[in-house]
């Protein structure tokens, strides 16, 4: 897979690959192992997926397994902008559906609505039903804030008593939409979200975070060697008993143990 290097920070077990390529083909065939070993001791399982341009060379890889049941599968998506016209590209749930979850045939698909009439409801829907179905594997990113899902700075909680809560985005993750060429400028992106609380992606078995690029090099550094709290929401994955960083030689670039 042509690694460069793995080592541990406490728990999170960190690999660096040569491009972004073979780090999705790893996270991949890492994932699809997982996804079988599950499926071997249970009936079904539940996963997670971000939905971010950050995620295409993984999920690229991740369809074209072969042997993974898909029909034993439940998936859920992380987050999802409120306000976006349901025919919006830029909609997480229409990401997913063009990258995999069209691809293969799931269990089931279970579309998080960013434009309900009642977003107190839908928060409460969609936490039921991760509350009904504990997710086995969560297939996550980091944003240029450190943020996992929307769980920006400002807004993420370590010890949130919310599964899906609405938050309003900082204007940093609001801007690395348009670096991801997502939108346009920055007026164009949504300002509000529905996410998936830390609490609730930490409750997740195993935990895969897929991470390339220059942009993420200053949050991989603080999520892997800063203090572990909300000002880097990410760092928190340094204390979950399953978790996996997957970077490219980009992303890694300013990591101590790096060099």
């Amino acid at each position: 897979m042509n690694i460069v290097k793995t080592f541990n920070a406490e728990k999170l077990v960190v690999n660096i690959y040569n491009s972004r390529e073979k780090m999705g083909t790893a996270a991949a065939s890492d994932v699809a192992d997982r996804i079988k070993k599950l499926l071997s001791a249970k009936s079904e399982i539940n996963m997670v997926f971000a939905a971010a341009p950050s995620q295409n060379e993984f999920l690229d890889e991740l369809i074209k397994v072969k042997d993974i049941e898909w029909r034993k599968i439940n998936a859920f998506h992380l987050d999802e902008y409120i306000g976006l016209a349901e025919d919006a590209p830029q909609r997480f749930g229409r990401y997913l559906y063009d990258r995999i979850f069209s691809k293969v045939p799931f269990n089931t698909i279970n579309y998080l609505n960013g434009n309900a009439e009642d977003i107190e409801a839908e928060c409460d829907r969609y936490a039921e039903l991760i509350k009904s179905h504990p997710i086995d594997i969560a297939c996550i990113g980091i944003g240029e804030n450190g943020h996992i899902a929307f769980n920006d700075p400002p807004v993420a909680d370590f010890n949130d008593k919310f599964m899906i809560k609405k938050v309003k985005l900082d204007n940093k993750c609001r801007m690395q939409q348009v670096h991801d060429g997502c939108f346009e400028s920055i007026d164009k992106v949504p300002e509000y979200a529905l996410t998936m609380t830390v609490p609730a992606i930490f409750a997740a078995k195993y935990i895969f975070c897929i991470v390339p690029g220059s942009t993420k090099a200053e949050a991989v550094r603080k999520a892997v060697e800063g203090p572990i709290e909300e000002t880097c929401p990410a760092s928190i994955l340094r204390r979950h008993e399953n978790a996996g960083l997957y970077l490219d030689r980009d992303a890694a670039t300013l990591l101590n143990k790096f060099w």
